[in-house]
């Protein structure tokens, strides 16, 4: 049955996986669906497709419409705001860790050996802010080579998008592809969209299994990993603070924002 408003959960993660720094899992744990977008995808290649269908094609049209109509408008911010605008997504991802501690329920379940995993998810994830994205121009027109790098590209960037804290974005960033999927995007270069995505929907599909059978198999450690991830985020989202008066208000404005909105849907979720 479809649920319109999943097309709104759609234009919240789609809107966060155009950011560098930003994960799209992250938000769809914020908004309680994590673990049926992982079920979907995942089981949208078994005989139960049927099922899923309607939940993956509501979401999937929200994703596509804030990637498609939202890139320009997230640029802006990021060009005119960078702060303020990172500083609200850096509310999201700490507002975000008491729902997922609460979850796991972590104060019972939590040993030694999944501090230690947390510990391994958060440098993982933090260690990306100190590795230069590779500066490579902008892919226009398309031979086999670029062909090839836009699908291992599109595979990777999914394969992060679907754990929370690790943005799809920066992996694109990282290998040198992100402004030209940008690119393709603003100004509909469908062959290009057409090799980033098929790389992208081949990724979803192989890792959400992983992920499925180790959130089946291993909750509690998944959970102290994944809170890790998210921890780590914020050291690669974290912009600095250039100490200018309006700056600062409207960064430490826009901080509290994303934290109680994260904090508010964490409790209705």
């Amino acid at each position: 049955m479809f649920d319109w408003r999943n097309i709104f959960r759609g234009l919240a993660m789609g809107t966060s996986d155009v950011i560098p720094g930003v994960s799209g899992g992250t938000i769809a744990v914020l908004l309680g669906i994590y673990d049926q977008f992982i079920n979907a995808v995942s089981g949208i290649t078994t005989r139960e497709w049927k099922k899923h269908l309607p939940f993956l094609l509501t979401l999937g049209a929200g994703m596509a419409t804030a990637i498609l109509l939202l890139s320009h408008l997230i640029e802006w911010l990021l060009a005119n705001y960078p702060q303020p605008t990172n500083f609200f997504f850096l509310g999201l991802i700490g507002g975000i860790l008491p729902y997922l501690l609460r979850e796991s329920n972590a104060k019972e379940n939590f040993k030694g050996k999944h501090l230690l995993l947390l510990f391994i998810g958060a440098v993982i994830v933090a260690s990306m802010a100190f590795i230069n994205p590779s500066e490579e121009g902008v892919i226009t027109s398309v031979t086999v080579s670029t062909a090839l790098l836009l699908f291992l590209s599109g595979i990777l960037a999914s394969s992060a998008m679907l754990l929370p804290g690790i943005s799809g974005s920066f992996i694109l960033l990282v290998i040198g592809v992100y402004e030209t999927a940008i690119s393709a995007i603003t100004n509909l270069n469908f062959v290009i969209i057409a090799l980033v995505g098929a790389g992208v929907a081949f990724g979803f599909i192989f890792s959400s299994k992983a992920i499925r059978y180790l959130m089946n198999r291993f909750p509690i450690m998944m959970y102290a990993f994944i809170i890790g991830l998210v921890f780590g985020s914020l050291f690669v989202v974290y912009p600095g603070l250039t100490f200018e008066p309006l700056n600062v208000i409207l960064s430490l404005v826009a901080a509290v924002a994303g934290f109680y909105t994260a904090v508010t849907l964490g409790k209705k979720g």
